[in-house]
Parts: structure tokens; sequence; C-alpha cells
């Protein structure tokens, strides 16, 4: 069997140089560090933490914490490195970085059917089996080299990300469904706000505390996705003749427009997740649920996904990615980790652990796994197969990606929706693994 090429050694990658290797097959994992540095990170070591040293919620009834625990039934070594690197950290997972690292390293290096090479690898190979897990800070070689493979217009090198609250947490009392153009009334859901509420959520956005990032992650904005506190630092009418305008949506209730309108957009067919329409930012969370919460009919909004924006490069993954991340128009090429189009450390682990382990059955004759929709991996898989792909953006772990959770109280339908994905997941390990 030949060996199976990975390109990039985050966390991704390594992961899928794991579950490959531990499952009898051969790797060669490209990683540039320590030879070629980035401007994000400080060693050469495999999966080296950048942004934070948490790995968010132990808690099986958070998203985060359901994913980290299928993770850690299919065998993931992200996660068994994070258990032996842990910290105190309350209900989060916490690790020290270096031994997280450096545990995950020594893993790979040792592993007699992995070969780590430090080169960079400028071209992607065109015979044989590939993963490309370069994430967010790819390369401008590798960069220009899928943009000719998959078309300029589906790789993005920015990030824009408008926040996602859950549709059972709305007060849809104060809400309407209205289309600004007629096209499809069903198509947007509407927030209403009067002159007094509009300034009162204007001057906390101009107040608020905004995330600064890091050096690396200084990028130009562009005019048409620019974070909303800076079009609220413009002047005080800027929202409401931007995305907040009330043009074409009068209130059903009075017959009239607005002083100012929020517009919510689905996320999926089910409807169990919105975004607020222009809402990309870089407040920090605090501050986003506290601000977002002034709207009317958000004041007890769940948070799906917070609004961000950054550095990225990812693809788009509906136009061009199967749910067993291999790309549509070159099934040989896998897509893993942040580039495919997922957001956080775990979400990049999980990727790393579906590439690896179809890129094997790959290299074996055999057909690549659809995991199942009913448990958190095979949920966010789907969500990047069969998303819009005109309003794209990274999707990180979140219970409303599960498109058939039933009507209950928020505590109890988590409660329910991951005890089904562990008990489903441990039935399809026994079929499928």
């Amino acid at each position: 069997m030949d060996e199976i090429i990975i390109i990039g050694g985050g966390l991704a990658g390594s992961e899928a140089a794991w579950q490959i290797a531990r499952r009898g097959g051969k790797v060669i994992l490209y990683e540039m560090r320590p030879t070629k540095g980035t401007p994000a990170h400080k060693t050469g070591n495999l999966a080296e933490l950048v942004c934070s040293n948490s790995l968010k919620s132990k808690d099986l009834f958070n998203a985060h914490g359901l994913l980290k625990e299928e993770l850690r039934r299919m065998g993931s070594l992200i996660i068994e490195a994070a258990e032996e690197a842990a910290l105190p950290g309350g209900k989060a997972l916490v690790v020290d970085r270096e031994i997280f690292s450096r545990y995950i390293t020594e893993k790979l290096e040792s592993h007699p059917r992995i070969r780590v090479v430090r080169k960079e690898i400028r071209k992607i190979p065109q015979n044989g089996l590939v993963i490309m897990a370069t994430g967010p800070l790819t390369s401008g070689f590798l960069a220009s080299n899928l943009q000719r493979l998959t078309g300029e217009e589906n790789l993005a090198f920015y990030d824009a990300i408008s926040p996602i609250v859950d549709a059972s947490t709305l007060d849809y009392t104060k809400l309407y469904f209205k289309d600004r153009h007629g096209w499809d009334d069903d198509s947007y859901l509407n927030a209403p706000l009067d002159e007094e509420t509009y300034y009162r959520f204007w001057q906390a956005l101009v107040k608020a505390e905004v995330y600064a990032g890091h050096e690396f992650d200084k990028i130009p904005y562009f005019e048409g996705c620019l974070p909303i506190e800076v079009m609220a630092a413009r002047g005080v009418d800027t929202l409401r003749f931007g995305p907040l305008r009330p043009v074409g949506l009068p209130d059903p209730k009075t017959g009239r427009e607005p002083f100012a309108v929020v517009q919510l957009r689905p996320e999926n067919r089910e409807r169990t997740a919105y975004s607020l329409v222009g809402f990309q930012t870089k407040l920090r969370i605090k501050e986003q649920i506290r601000i977002f919460r002034m709207v009317p009919g958000l004041e007890k909004a769940d948070f799906l996904r917070y609004g961000a924006v950054h550095r990225n490069t990812f693809l788009n993954a509906p136009k061009l990615l199967n749910r067993t991340l291999q790309l549509r128009n070159l099934p040989h090429l896998l897509i893993a980790g942040q580039l495919a189009g997922t957001e956080g450390y775990v979400e990049a682990a999980m990727g790393g652990l579906v590439a690896g382990i179809n890129a094997l059955r790959m290299a074996q004759g055999l057909e690549p796994l659809e995991f199942p929709a009913e448990t958190m991996t095979g949920a966010l898989l789907k969500y990047l197969e069969t998303a819009d792909p005109r309003y794209f953006q990274p999707m990180n772990a979140n219970f409303g990606l599960f498109e058939d959770a039933p009507k209950m109280k928020k505590m109890e339908k988590r409660r329910y929706l991951a005890s089904r994905a562990l008990e489903v997941l441990k039935r399809w390990i026994k079929e499928a693994l």
C-alpha cells in the first residue's frame, strides 16, 4: 500500500496521520515548520495551539463536549493528548500547550508507519491519495494551487462571520416574516426597532469592548463586509441606511416601516437556527451576548455561533466537498480542518479523523464512510455539504445542526440529542469501524 500524503501538521493533519497509522496504513506527513515559520506559531511542534489553550467545554450536554466525547470514542489522538496535558479549568478542557503539542509530536514521530518530513510543499500532488490540512494560514503557493484546482471564487482568505441564534429561543411575538423585495416573505425574520431602542443599541455598539486579535490577524476591511461596530462608529444613522434599513419591511402590527429592522436569515431548511444579517463583528463574546440581546425578540436568544472577523482560508464547502471530505471533482484529494469550513480546534481534529479514516478506506479499495447525521460529527459534515453556498461561512459544533431536533426545553433537548448521538455512534462504530 502506497503512503497517504498529508500536507499540514496542525490538529487536523496530526489526527489524520494517527487514524491512518493506527489502522495499518502508511503516512508521509509534510510540515514546513520549523524550516519555514508562520506569523502565528512559536515552535516546530506538531499540533501547536495558537489562539487559546482551551478546547472548550467537557460537558456532554454542551455541543463541544459532545463532539469531544464522540472523538474520544473513535480513538482521537488530539483528545488523548488533551487529557494528558489537562490543567484545572472547571467545565472547560484547558491544556498545557507545550505538553499537548510535544505529546502529539512524539507519538507521531515515533510511529513506525508515519514519516514526518519537515518541508514546505508548494504544489498539491496529483498522484495518490492526499489530505490537505494546511489550516487558516495556508501558504500562498498552496492557496494559489488550490484556487486553480477549484476555481478562484471558491476560496476565501477573509472570514466575516455573523452570529447564529437558536430558533427555539426567539420571542416570535416581537418578530415577523417579510422579504424586503417581496420575492419570498418566509425567507427573512425581522426584528423591528423603535427610535429609542435603536439609539440605545447604537450607543452600546460604539462603546463596546472589541477583540484586538493577533498581529498576524490584521487585515483590511472590505467596504461590503464591515464589522457592525465599525459601521456604527461612522455615524448614528449609518446602520439605519445599511444592514438595519427598514425600507420594504412594514411591520404587520402597524402597517408602517419601523425606525430600523434587524433581519435574521434561516441557516437550514428546518429553520432551527438563524443568522443575524450584516452582524459580522469583532466584539468580545460577552459584549455580543449583552448587546445583541437588546434586539427585540432576542432577549433570551441562545447563541449557537458568535460573530467574528479575522484572517482565514477556507473553501466554499457546499459547492466543492462531499460530506466524506473529498473534493467532488478531485476525489483523491480530501480537505480537513479549517480549510474545509469548520471553526475551532476540536472541529479541526474531527475533520482530520474523518479524512484519515476515509483516505485509508479508499487506499484499501473500500468506499469512504458518511458519518451518521444524528451525531455531532455527522451533523457538522452534513452542514458543510448542504449549506447554502451563497452565504457559506465556517461553522462550529452546535445543537442547531441537528435538523430533526424535537421541541423541548433547552436542557431537556440537549440531553436527548447528546444521548441519542452517543447511542447512534456506538452502534455505528460496531457496524462501520
